[in-house]
């Protein structure tokens, strides 16, 4: 009797106080329907199996992989593009009720909306964005999307983000791809260099036109001035560069070419040596 006496007491110790870690709550049945949920702290129940206390953690955040390197999971973008794409969803219980009771496989239900969302952003943006800047807005999107739907089906489910690991063209035309993406940066690199001569061309030809309007408006104040100041500089760019002839006239001093004579004076000492 002594016997029988511990272990019925060890009995009602053991399955009716329950000890909740923090970060955790106790989703209490009472024969296998729901009844009340315990927080973090000791809790008291009936003894099993009237009352069953199931542990859940709420605060840690579980990550799902979908696609990966050995397989290939393709999408459709809005500009008819196959991509590859592999990502992760960061998820948390936020009502362990609702995760147990409410669906019959909650991870499952998880992937496929995961999927679903995925399928259904990637569908609306062109290749460019989803294997370049786009990411973050396509990561936003889709985990607005797979929150609104989870709501919609009572899951307790919480996502915390979509974090995509590669989104690439498929392998058997990734090769090709490559070589695409790099004809277009060329081409646009060439664009741009003809943009930038072009700019430098009319900044130039601008320019002149600025000084052409200069000199005319200083030609209509003084017409006769301004032909002879243009003739005397054209004069001097000129006769510096042609053999020049000096004729003699009345009242005139012969010009003597002083340089030209130093110069050939060194050159005839050389030769009588």
């Amino acid at each position: 009797m002594w016997a029988i006496g511990v272990v019925l007491l060890l009995w009602l110790v053991f399955t009716s106080t329950h000890v909740v870690a923090p970060g955790e709550r106790g989703v209490v049945t009472l024969f296998g329907r729901y009844s009340h949920t315990l927080g973090s702290g000791v809790g008291f129940t009936f003894p099993y199996p009237i009352n069953r206390v199931q542990k859940i953690d709420v605060e840690n955040i579980r990550e799902l992989p979908l696609g990966s390197a050995s397989t290939e999971t393709l999408m459709l973008t809005g500009d008819q593009n196959i991509i590859d794409i592999a990502y992760t969803v960061r998820w948390n219980i936020r009502d362990p009720e609702q995760y147990l009771f409410r669906l019959a496989q909650p991870d499952e239900t998880i992937r496929e909306v995961a999927e679903s969302a995925m399928r259904a952003v990637i569908a609306t943006v062109s290749l460019n964005d989803a294997i370049g800047e786009g990411r973050g807005e396509i990561e936003n999107r889709v985990t607005e999307r797979m929150q609104t739907i989870l709501n919609a089906y009572q899951s307790g489910v919480a996502i915390q983000g979509i974090a995509i690991r590669q989104a690439d063209p498929p392998e058997a035309v990734n090769e090709a791809f490559k070589k695409v993406t790099a004809a277009q940066q060329d081409a646009q690199s060439y664009i741009n260099r003809a943009n930038a001569y072009s700019l430098q061309l009319t900044q130039k030809a601008q320019g002149e036109a600025a000084a052409f309007d200069k000199v005319y408006e200083q030609y209509k104040l003084a017409p006769e001035v301004t032909r002879r100041r243009m003739y005397y500089e054209t004069m001097e760019q000129i006769l510096p560069k042609v053999p020049k002839t000096i004729i003699e006239a009345p009242g005139v001093t012969p010009y003597l070419p002083l340089p030209e004579v130093q110069k050939k004076a060194p050159q005839q000492q050389g030769g009588a040596q």
